[in-house]
C-alpha cells in the first residue's frame, strides 16, 4: 500500500480508505470486513450492532450543543466489485488492492480500486472516529452484498434505526444530488445442448475480445461503449455457412453489474477455408473496430490458431443460440419522458458461458419504472425461450422514487450553492441504490444520495479525483452542522 495515499487531505479520510482498502471485501464474502468494522467500533467504545444478513450499524451519540438535533442514518456497502485486466496477477480472496497517485486521481495497479463504494464507508468511519468535528446522533449503517443483489438492504429489518434522514454516500458525481434510483432484476437464460464430435476436416482457433473498457452497468450503458458478448457473437453469426464454423466453447463477461470487456471462443472451421477465413475475418474486425474507434481506441480482437477441439455444439443449437444472442437486447431500451437526460430502462448482457454441453447467458435488467422493467425483461425472456432456454428472475430489488419536496434536499442545496457559487444537479441515476429498497421498511425516512466523483466504477480503469474528494468532504462536514431540529411531535 503505498504511504502517498495516506498523505492525501483530508487525511482522516484517506487514511480509512488505506485501512480499509488492506481487506479483501468480495461481495457474498465479507466476514473479514465486517469483522474489521465491529473492531473498530469496539476500539472507539460504540454501540455496534450485525444483524443476521451480516449489515453492521455502530451508533454514535451527538457532540456538544447538536444533542437537540435530528438522529441521522449515514450509508455506505462494505462490499465492493472485483474485476481485474487479464494480464493482471491479483488474488482478491487475499491480497488488499494496491493504489497509487496518479496526478490528481487515486487509481489501482490493474485492478477496481473499491471507491465504489469504500469512500463514503471511509467518510462514514473518520466522522465516528472524530473528536472535533460537530454532528447529530449517528446511526452509521455499513449493508453488505450490495453489488451482486442487495442483499444486506433487503434483510434489513424494520426497527433498528430510529433517524428520519437517510445521507447515502454512493453517489459518483460530486456536482449531483441523487433523490432517485433504477430497481433492476436478474435475468438467467440456461439450457443443455448436446456435443458432437468434430467432424473431419476440420482445424481450431481461439477468437479473443478484449481491451473494452468495460464499467459500470448502469451509469455507463448510455455512453456507446463495447459488449465483449455481443461483438463475439456477431464474430460468430455468419461463419458456419461460409467457413464451416462450428463453436466448442465461449466464456466471456464476468459480473452482472459490469459491462463485459472481454470474451473468449474456442472452434473449428474447415481447414481449407483457412486462408478465406482469416481475410474475411480480418475484414470484420476492421469494420468492428472502426465503428467503435471513438468510445473504444484500445479494442483488440485476436485469433489464433490453437488445438482442434473434441466436441462442439449441436448444429441446430449453435444456430438459434447465435440468432438468439443476436436479437437479445443490449443497452439502452428507453430514455425518461420526464427526466432529461436520463436512462429509464437498459439491459447489460453481463455473461456468457458455453462449455460441455451447457450454455448460460446472465442479464440485468434496470429501469426507473416498474412496468417498463417487466417489459423489457419479458422481451429478453422470450427471446431465450424461443430456443428452448429454461429462464430464471431473480434479485428483483425496487427503485427509489424522486422526492423533490424533500426537507433534507433543501438544506443541501442551499449548503452546496453557499460552498460553490453555483446550484447542485438535482437528479435521479440509472444505477441501482439502496434507498429504494430501505425505504420499504422505512418509508418515512428522507433519504438523499451524493459522494465525490468516481470514474470507471466497476472495472479496473476505476478511479477516485483527489480534489473532489476535498470538495465532497467539506460538504460533508457543513451538512453536519446543519441537519435541522429533530422533530418534537
Amino acid at each position: 500500500m503505498s504511504s502517498e495515499i495516506r498523505q492525501l487531505e483530508p487525511q482522516q479520510l484517506w487514511n480509512k480508505f488505506a485501512d480499509l482498502n488492506a481487506v479483501p471485501r468480495p461481495s457474498k464474502k465479507e466476514e473479514r470486513v465486517i469483522e474489521f468494522m465491529e473492531n473498530f467500533a469496539e476500539n472507539l467504545g460504540l454501540v455496534t450492532i450485525v444483524d443476521e444478513v451480516g449489515n453492521v450499524i455502530i451508533k454514535k451519540p451527538a457532540t456538544a450543543g447538536m444533542e437537540s438535533r435530528a438522529t441521522i442514518v449515514l450509508q455506505s456497502h462494505l462490499d465492493m466489485v472485483h474485476q481485474k485486466n487479464s494480464d493482471t496477477k491479483f488474488d482478491f480472496d487475499s491480497q488488499g488492492i494496491e493504489m497509487y497517485v496518479d496526478g490528481d486521481w487515486v487509481r489501482a495497479k490493474g485492478t477496481t480500486l473499491g471507491a465504489d463504494n469504500g469512500l463514503g464507508v471511509a467518510t462514514i468511519m473518520a466522522i465516528l472516529e472524530s473528536t472535533d468535528i460537530p454532528h447529530p446522533a449517528i446511526e452509521a449503517l455499513f449493508t453488505v452484498d450490495e453489488e451482486t443483489g442487495m442483499t444486506g438492504a433487503m434483510g434489513l429489518e424494520a426497527g433498528l434505526l430510529t433517524g428520519k434522514i437517510l445521507l447515502n454516500l454512493d453517489t459518483e458525481e460530486d456536482d449531483e444530488i441523487g433523490v432517485g434510483c433504477a430497481g433492476g432484476i436478474d435475468v438467467l437464460a440456461t439450457r443443455d445442448y448436446n456435443q458432437e464430435e468434430i467432424p473431419e476436416g476440420k482445424i481450431g482457433f481461439k477468437i479473443t475480445v478484449k481491451g473494452l473498457q468495460g464499467g459500470h452497468s448502469g451509469m455507463q450503458i448510455h455512453e456507446g461503449l463495447g459488449n465483449a458478448n455481443k461483438i463475439m457473437n456477431r464474430l460468430l453469426f455468419d461463419s458456419y455457412e461460409f467457413f464451416g464454423l462450428r463453436i466448442s466453447e465461449i466464456e466471456g463477461g464476468g459480473l452482472r453489474n459490469a459491462i463485459p470487456r472481454e470474451s473468449n471462443a474456442i472452434v473449428a472451421i474447415d481447414a481449407a477455408q483457412e486462408e478465406t477465413f482469416l481475410l474475411e475475418m480480418s475484414l470484420h474486425i476492421q469494420t468492428i473496430k472502426s465503428e467503435l474507434k471513438t468510445t473504444e481506441p484500445n479494442l483488440e480482437i485476436l485469433l489464433s490458431k490453437t488445438r482442434r477441439p473434441k466436441l462442439v455444439m449441436d448444429l441446430d443449437v449453435q444456430e438459434a443460440f447465435t440468432r438468439a444472442m443476436y436479437a437479445a437486447h443490449n443497452g439502452v431500451y428507453r430514455m425518461s419522458a420526464d427526466i432529461p437526460d436520463l436512462v429509464e430502462t437498459s439491459n447489460n448482457i453481463a455473461k456468457v458461458l458455453v462449455k460441455e454441453g451447457n450454455l448460460r447467458v446472465e442479464c440485468l435488467t434496470r429501469s426507473s419504472i416498474e412496468s417498463s422493467k417487466i417489459d423489457l425483461s419479458n422481451s429478453i425472456l422470450a427471446t431465450f425461450e424461443l430456443i428452448g432456454c429454461d429462464i430464471e428472475f431473480s434479485g428483483d430489488y425496487p427503485g427509489w422514487e424522486p422526492n423533490m419536496n424533500s426537507a433534507i434536499l433543501k438544506v443541501m442545496e442551499k449548503i452546496y450553492l453557499d460552498l460553490n457559487g453555483k446550484k447542485p444537479h438535482v437528479a435521479a441515476c440509472h444505477a441501482g441504490l439502496e434507498c429504494g429498497i430501505l425505504g420499504q421498511n422505512y418509508p418515512d425516512m428522507d433519504m438523499i444520495s451524493f459522494g465525490p466523483n468516481i470514474k470507471g466504477a466497476h472495472s479496473p480503469d476505476e478511479r477516485a479525483q483527489i480534489s473532489s474528494v476535498q470538495k465532497y468532504w467539506k460538504f460533508v462536514l457543513e451538512i453536519l452542522k446543519n441537519i435541522p431540529e429533530a422533530d418534537k411531535n
